[in-house]
């Protein structure tokens, strides 16, 4: 078993890491830890092991490592395992995985598994797959600008205080896209695989990660006051009945509006236009 471990988690959250790694030793697992030290590096570390024949590569850390470590993995038969070390754990509180060591290492070691279909994010800097989300406007302005060390520190609060800073200065220009070749435009864009959205808050009742397609959330209201009532419904889990978001199926959506911060599984993805597909291949998730 590899695992790929992004120190950057803290380490209050690494210590999870090392009491799963004891558990599966206990049980006789062997384990082979790589550490990334910058973007891009777990998924050339998933890369090299799927490559040589690796049957199962673990990433321990984030939605963002979780991600990269299935850009990685795509193409191949390796199965994807997950140790949730990062702030929000959007993935795995979707597919309802344990977070208590014993368990987490159970489910590794013998778990059976969930295929998903991430999507495919082609844009003019090139393609990557999210598993979770993209988001394109206000959400992404605040990943884009949200201070690391912030969010190491308290976790999921950073993007509540990164939230009051954005809708300050953020300019909520309309965004034009096409829903399967539909024209459509909104205040901000949020096209999910799954049903949760910042960690265990509701947005998609509907989606699923392991069918095909995307929910697109169209949040039609714009504007400071907007954003910040979409914000405060979030937590009350009122998202999906607020007036001005409308929620469609698609699978395939062009973010034609030019110059749009966007942002993939929490980390910041650049800028539109893009265009979102299913990736060509779905990854089995290992679920316990």
């Amino acid at each position: 078993m590899i695992i790929v471990f992004n120190p950057a988690a803290g380490q209050r959250r690494v210590r999870l890491l090392w009491r799963v790694v004891d558990v599966l030793a206990e049980n006789g697992v062997r384990v082979a830890i790589e550490r990334t030290d910058a973007p891009g590096h777990a998924e050339r570390l998933a890369r090299k092991a799927a490559s040589c024949g690796a049957e199962l590569v673990v990433a321990a850390g984030g939605d963002g490592t979780i991600a990269e470590v299935a850009n990685g993995l795509a193409g191949s038969s390796t199965r994807l395992g997950i140790i949730p070390l990062g702030s929000a754990n959007v993935l795995a509180r979707e597919l309802g995985l344990s977070f208590a060591p014993r368990a987490v290492a159970a489910a590794l070691a013998f778990g059976r598994t969930r295929r998903i279909f991430p999507g495919l994010a082609r844009a003019a800097s090139g393609e990557r797959l999210f598993v979770q989300m993209l988001g394109a406007g206000f959400d992404a302005a605040v990943v884009r600008h949200l201070p690391l060390r912030l969010k190491r520190a308290v976790g999921r609060s950073a993007y509540v205080w990164q939230s009051l800073r954005e809708v300050r200065r953020y300019a909520f220009t309309p965004i034009q896209l096409r829903l399967d070749g539909v024209p459509a435009e909104a205040g901000s864009v949020i096209v999910t695989k799954g049903r949760l959205y910042a960690g265990p808050f509701l947005l998609a009742p509907d989606a699923s990660p392991a069918r095909p397609g995307f929910t697109v959330a169209l949040f039609e209201r714009t504007g400071p006051l907007a954003a910040l009532a979409y914000g405060a419904a979030l937590p009350l889990d009122l998202l999906p009945t607020m007036p001005g978001l409308r929620l469609t199926r698609a699978t395939e959506v062009e973010i034609t509006a030019a110059g749009v911060p966007t942002q993939a599984d929490g980390d910041p993805a650049g800028e539109t236009p893009v265009r979102l597909t299913d990736a060509p291949a779905p990854i089995d998730v290992v679920i316990g």
